[in-house]
């Protein structure tokens, strides 16, 4: 028999309750309980909160990865009834109401799994393989190395086709993610390499962005997708409608029409799938990898155990396929179980969609809220103070918007740095 070895937790009398995930969701709640009389386990695989829907400025060298994230600790500075753990779970033990990770054993009184989701690649291994996501700051860092290691590989390959392969990006994905990574992309062949790597020629550099649907932004309005549309063929991105991303390897992509795009970089922008705990084979799995939950967001099949955010499926009449894997969602989730957690109020759930929007680049945005739809240059102040606001700490705030104010100034930015790891023998 296996000894397990609990992690350092003190016992203690009050309901212990142990989050898994301190992304929107899960580091919400904790804050909402911190101090409700609850014992607070917060397991995460990072020490800090990564603001997700700025990763991909990350990735093009527009902010700083600290800017975008904040170290849980720091968060709870001072808060004697929370503990953090940077640990993976291995497995759950709904009966005996433990789990495992990989630091050890922890026994929960509640259970809130807010582990998110992953880029989906839908089973085909060379995607996964040669193609780039975006859901985390490391993936974003390790993106931003490899787009300013092909440039200045670019500068000294003679051979064309080779040069195209280095200089040339394949956006796969219409939505707001791909949107938002294909105006970048088109933003730094117009404004940084004319200036900077003045021995190539920017012209010559493609952005292609592949969307399997008949427009742009399915999640918004039809005015939205046809606004971004038009915005990123105004910025020179070719725009492929109606057709998938059969096959990628080191040099080229495939597509279902039987083109073939020479390219080193595919950027994986087309869908997500939930992760996924062992030891909850008896939960209801929706499509997409989610756990369904009731109104009050328990797993259907367990009776403390609780679900939040991108891996939560929770359907109504409204929302059949359950909510919109986005952060509103999230939040609001956290903060009604919250209020349900704490006796504030024992009410099911009920989305306020407050609206979405995407930028596509320099003055150029597209909004969707209750009262209609908007873009252009308001749309694009608009949603710069939204995720202004929406960052965590004082300092991420005011990195920012002076990183955002001296790009807008000046039409650049100096964060181009190529940043390589160091072996630590301890770390392998």
């Amino acid at each position: 028999m296996t000894v397990q070895t609990f992690v350092n937790v003190p016992e203690t009398e009050k309901p212990r309750l142990v989050i898994v995930g301190a992304g929107f969701a899960g580091l919400t709640l904790a804050k909402r309980l911190v101090d409700k009389g609850f014992q607070i386990v917060v397991f995460d695989r990072h020490n800090y909160h990564q603001f997700q829907p700025l990763l991909y400025q990350v990735a093009m060298s527009g902010l700083e990865p600290s800017s975008i994230s904040f170290p849980l600790r720091k968060i709870f500075q001072k808060k004697k009834d929370i503990h953090i753990r940077m640990a993976e779970v291995v497995e759950v033990f709904p009966e005996e109401k433990y789990l495992l990770t990989n630091i050890g054993r922890c026994n929960f009184d509640m259970l809130v799994i807010a582990i998110g989701a992953r880029t989906n690649f839908y089973n085909n291994p060379n995607i996964e393989k040669f193609a780039f996501s975006l859901k985390s700051t490391g993936e974003a860092m390790f993106l931003r190395n490899q787009i300013l290691r092909d440039f200045e590989s670019a500068l000294i390959t003679r051979d064309f086709d080779t040069r195209q392969s280095l200089i040339d990006t394949v956006v796969v994905g219409g939505g707001a993610t791909g949107v938002e990574m294909a105006g970048a992309l088109a933003e730094l062949k117009h404004y940084i390499l004319p200036k900077e790597y003045l021995e190539l020629d920017h012209r010559e550099v493609e952005v292609y962005l592949i969307h399997s649907g008949s427009r742009l932004l399915p999640g918004m309005s039809e005015k939205s997708g046809i606004a971004a549309e038009k915005f990123l063929t105004d910025m020179g991105v070719t725009i492929i409608k109606n057709c998938r991303v059969t096959d990628v390897s080191d040099n080229a992509v495939t597509l279902s029409d039987g083109r073939v795009i020479t390219t080193r970089k595919v950027i994986w922008a087309a869908g997500i799938t939930g992760n996924t705990l062992k030891g909850l084979e008896n939960a209801t799995m929706m499509p997409g990898n989610r756990y369904k939950v009731d109104g009050r967001h328990k797993v259907i099949g367990y009776d403390h155990i609780y679900a939040l955010g991108d891996i939560a499926c929770m359907v109504d009449e409204a929302h059949p396929n359950g909510h919109p894997q986005v952060a509103q969602v999230a939040l609001q989730q956290a903060n009604n179980l919250a209020n349900l957690l704490s006796g504030k109020k024992q009410l099911d759930f009920k989305y306020n969609d407050k609206g979405s929007m995407a930028t596509i680049g320099r003055h150029q945005a597209v909004v969707d809220f209750s009262l209609g739809h908007f873009h252009g240059f308001f749309a694009w102040i608009l949603w710069l103070i939204v995720h202004l606001l929406a960052l965590i700490g004082t300092r991420n705030k005011i990195l920012v918007f002076f990183n955002w104010l001296w790009n807008y100034l000046t039409f650049d930015q100096s964060l181009r740095l190529i940043l390589r790891a160091t072996k630590d023998a301890r770390n392998p």
